[in-house]
C-alpha cells in the first residue's frame, strides 16, 4: 500500500497539479489538509476518473480536510469525539468543532487526515484551543489503540517535534510550534505506541516538509518538519519507505507544503 499526506493549501487552487500528481505517484491512500471548500465543493468527480473514493470534511473558505482512497473507504468520521472548536468572535474554546480532521477504514488502516490548529501566538486563546484539541485528539486515537486499530495519523500537526526540525531554532525562539507544551503533545500520542515515520529529505539533512512562500526560503532549506506521520506499531513495522517529494513543491504555483510518500509492505 502506498500512503499520502499533503497540506495542498486549497485544492481548487492546486487541482490539476493534484491531479497530475495522483495519475504520476497512485498513492492507495491520500490525506489532504486546508482543502479550502465545502465538502459539497470538494472536486470528487475529478478525483473518481482516477479511481479514488472521497470522504472530505470542510466548511468553507477556511480548514478542511479529506481522505481519497482507492482501497476501500469505511466508517468515516467527520471530526472526532470530544473534538472543540473555536470560536473567533468571543475567542474562546467551544464545543463545535471546526473541520480539522476525518478518519476512515481503509483497507485494514484506520487512517485519519489531521489540520491541527496553528495556535497563532504564546499566551493566545488560540494557543490554548491548540492543546485542548491536541488532548481531545489523543483521547480519541487511545480508544480506536484500544479497541485494536491499526491507525495511522497523517496531516499538518503545525508542531516541530524538535529542534533539528526547524531550519533555525532561534528564529522561533518565543514563537508557537516549538514550544514544550506543544511537543509535549506529540509526546504523548508517542506514548500510546505511536511512532513518528521520519521520512527521507531528499535534499538536505533534514526531512523539512514547509517552507514559507516568502523569496528564496525554499531553494535555501529553509524549512519546518511539521507535517507528520504517526503510525501504530503494527503499521510502522510495514513502513518500506518513506520520503519527503520536494518535487511538488517546485514550479508555478505550489503548496507551501510538499508531500510526504509512504510505502508499506
Amino acid at each position: 500500500m502506498r500512503l499520502a499526506t499533503w497540506n495542498v493549501n486549497s485544492v481548487k487552487a492546486r487541482l490539476p497539479r493534484l491531479l497530475d500528481w495522483l495519475a504520476e505517484k497512485e498513492p492507495d491512500v491520500v490525506c489532504l489538509q486546508e482543502t479550502k471548500c465545502a465538502a459539497a465543493s470538494f472536486p470528487a468527480e475529478e478525483v473518481e476518473k482516477l479511481g479514488y473514493a472521497t470522504a472530505a470534511h470542510g466548511d468553507g473558505r477556511w480548514n478542511g480536510v479529506a481522505l481519497l482512497s482507492r482501497v476501500g473507504l469505511e466508517d468515516v468520521s467527520a471530526g472526532f469525539p470530544g473534538e472543540p472548536g473555536f470560536d473567533s468572535e468571543q475567542g474562546v474554546v467551544t464545543e463545535t468543532p471546526e473541520a480539522r480532521a476525518v478518519g476512515a477504514t481503509c483497507d485494514g488502516l484506520r487512517v485519519w487526515s489531521i489540520y491541527a490548529p496553528n495556535g497563532r501566538a504564546l499566551g493566545s486563546p488560540h494557543y490554548a484551543y491548540k492543546l485542548a484539541w491536541f488532548a481531545a485528539f489523543r483521547e480519541a486515537v487511545q480508544a480506536e489503540l484500544r479497541a485494536g486499530q491499526a491507525v495511522v495519523a497523517c496531516g499538518d500537526y503545525n508542531v516541530a517535534p524538535t529542534d533539528e526540525d526547524v531550519w533555525d531554532p532561534a528564529v522561533f525562539a518565543e514563537s508557537t510550534h516549538v514550544t514544550p507544551a506543544e511537543r509535549q503533545a506529540l509526546a504523548d500520542l508517542r506514548a500510546l505506541g505511536l511512532r513518528d515515520v521520519v521520512p527521507t529529505p531528499m535534499k538536505g539533512p533534514h526531512p523539512y516538509t514547509y517552507w514559507d512562500y516568502r523569496a528564496g526560503m525554499f531553494h535555501k532549506n529553509m524549512g519546518m518538519r511539521i507535517d507528520l506521520v504517526y503510525a501504530a506499531a503494527s503499521v510502522a513495522d510495514r513502513v518500506r519507505s518513506a520520503y519527503v517529494d520536494r518535487e511538488a513543491r517546485k514550479g508555478k504555483g505550489p503548496s507551501d507544503h510538499a508531500p510526504i510518500v509512504v510505502d508499506l509492505d
